[in-house]
């Protein structure tokens, strides 16, 4: 086989060279480590499908000659890869994509509702804190509470197989659900809770944003400090308007993706989102 044919070759590695957004250079300048950024640059490849399950990514020699680091940064870089179960090590025959490595996406069926149930009877839940305290300025002015007014905060780990994959934040009016304890949480979801003292839902105001992991988060989702972390925040309104339950969620990217089904009359409107840029525009 030519080199030519061999670089045209679907999932054996060389997406990394074809692809003109794939840096075959990495920072130098203080900031993260060479070993790090490279591992990025693979998982990244791996989670959008540039190599195929099963498939051999390129190998320590192909990886020293593409980005121009040591074999020693090679190795910790797939070591963490297959660390977090993207790939599996084969003495004497390469490094291979696993064949579960970035998932298989689910339709989107469930109402937002639905999900919560589905959620909470698929995963396992740890309770890390609850506790009825005065609500932070911020989460106060959210939830429209008066000063000095206090709230249920409930800190949350869901788990699966024993893999931690969401660590959850809440805070609810004291009034809406006057007894929260650790054991009806560990029976029940929040939201269920509320529910049950009469709230219904009305609408749900929804943030997507993306954090890098502090030692609490690095701690219990299992991951290094600074890992990027998906962060969604929703506020759910009772179907009078009052603001109901906050809600945070910080989830790996590798093991979790958020789906969303937007119906086509909700194209145009705030129902399928909007950039709100944190940087003043001209």
């Amino acid at each position: 086989m030519s080199s030519r044919e061999r670089e045209s070759r679907p999932g054996d590695g060389t997406a990394l060279k074809k692809n003109p957004d794939s840096p075959s250079r990495l920072q130098r300048s203080p900031g993260t480590a060479l070993h790090r950024q490279l591992y990025i640059v693979l998982r990244d490849q791996i989670m959008r499908g540039h190599f195929a399950p099963g498939a051999a990514i390129p190998t320590e020699t192909d990886l020293e000659s593409l980005f121009g680091v040591s074999r020693i940064t090679v190795r910790r870089a797939v070591a963490d890869l297959e660390a977090h179960g993207l790939v599996r090590k084969s003495p004497g025959k390469g490094t291979f994509v696993l064949p579960h490595a970035g998932g298989e996406r689910s339709p989107a069926t469930l109402s937002l509702m639905e999900s919560l149930v589905r959620q909470a009877k698929d995963t396992q839940v740890s309770v890390i804190l609850v506790e009825s305290v005065v609500a932070p300025g911020a989460i106060a002015l959210t939830l429209e509470l008066g000063a000095r007014a206090q709230a249920h905060h409930v800190v949350r780990l869901r788990s699966a197989v024993a893999t931690p994959l969401m660590l959850t934040e809440a805070w609810t009016p004291m009034s809406l659900a006057p007894y929260i304890t650790r054991e009806s949480l560990l029976e029940s979801a929040l939201y269920e809770i509320v529910l049950r003292n009469g709230i219904r839902f009305g609408k749900v105001v929804q943030e997507i944003s993306a954090i890098a992991a502090d030692p609490q988060q690095a701690r219990l989702l299992q991951v290094d400090v600074g890992s990027p972390l998906i962060q969604v925040t929703r506020l759910f309104h009772a179907d009078d308007g009052r603001p109901a339950y906050h809600l945070t969620s910080v989830a790996v990217p590798e093991r979790t993706r958020l789906l969303m089904e937007i119906p086509g009359d909700a194209i145009d409107s705030l129902a399928a989102g909007t950039y709100q840029h944190m940087v003043k525009l001209k």
